[in-house]
């Protein structure tokens, strides 16, 4: 069997602001949670091994993709770092994996009481597909299910877990913390975070074929509303993009995974303004 991990920051217990998440700028916050992400990969991973997956490819999905620590990660698992990456979190996923993991995701922009809630970009203020608003877990979710991948666990902040229970509504969920606003939470302590991680990750797996892919309804129809217009300048430069008032992008794809490369586009010119 064969699963894959994408592991993002935000959603890893004791993250709570933007600094920390910064390789730049963060110093020894950011360096310390560069361990902790590390940690609840591992104990997704070894949950994952305990309910019978051989391979596991592990894709760091944080900032420019280069966060976990190569030496510290489960000798198990096959890394991906780095960017650019045409498929971002969900790069190299394709219908051999039986399922997906989504460890340290965070609540889509606007999301109240969610730490650092924000959609690819502090630039976005929203994304729907087929006037359904997502955020990184409904995107990545619809990627894998053009693959027929389900997504059978997500780990986070409680809003980021009611966002994907609401979505997927088989997933499981592993809730490290619960927020108090966008920059402060109460946290498990990271022995039980691990441990809750790695016990869902197995009952996850395990039960699979319980699990269902998102599937998108084709055409695709998505639109991207930013929070200035001058992202939108840039967004509405992407081939088949259409301008739809001030700060609006729309667009519609015969696919999600072509719906995606252009959503990944339209943000990628975005974050140019």
């Amino acid at each position: 069997m064969k699963v894959f991990l994408s592991v993002d920051m935000e959603g890893i217990t004791d993250v709570v602001n933007e600094l920390e998440t910064d390789p730049e700028h963060g110093g020894e916050a950011y360096q310390a949670n560069r361990h902790r992400m590390t940690r609840e990969a591992n104990a997704a991973i070894e949950g994952c091994l305990a309910a019978g997956a051989q391979e596991i490819l592990v894709a760091d999905s944080h900032w420019n993709f280069d966060n976990l620590i190569p030496e510290e990660l489960h000798e198990s698992a096959t890394l991906l770092r780095g960017h650019p990456r045409s498929f971002s979190m969900l790069q190299d996923l394709d219908g051999s994996f039986a399922a997906a993991l989504f460890v340290g995701f965070h609540a889509m922009a606007g999301t109240p009481r969610a730490i650092l809630d924000h959609t690819f970009t502090g630039r976005v203020r929203s994304v729907r597909v087929h006037d359904r608003g997502v955020g990184e877990t409904g995107i990545n979710a619809f990627l894998a299910g053009f693959f027929e991948v389900p997504v059978v666990l997500v780990t986070g902040d409680a809003a980021v877990c009611a966002e994907a229970r609401t979505l997927l509504p088989w997933v499981r969920t592993a809730q490290v913390k619960e927020a108090v606003s966008s920059g402060a939470a109460r946290n498990l302590h990271p022995k039980r975070a691990a441990d809750l991680i790695r016990g869902e990750a197995e009952r996850a797996v395990r039960s699979v074929d319980q699990a269902s892919a998102l599937q998108a309804e084709t055409p695709v129809g998505m639109a991207v509303e930013f929070k200035g217009t001058e992202h939108a300048d840039h967004a509405e430069l992407t081939p088949g993009v259409t301008r739809v008032g001030g700060a609006r992008i729309e667009f519609t794809a015969p696919d999600f995974r072509e719906a995606f490369r252009t959503f990944y586009a339209a943000v990628a010119l975005a974050s140019g303004a």
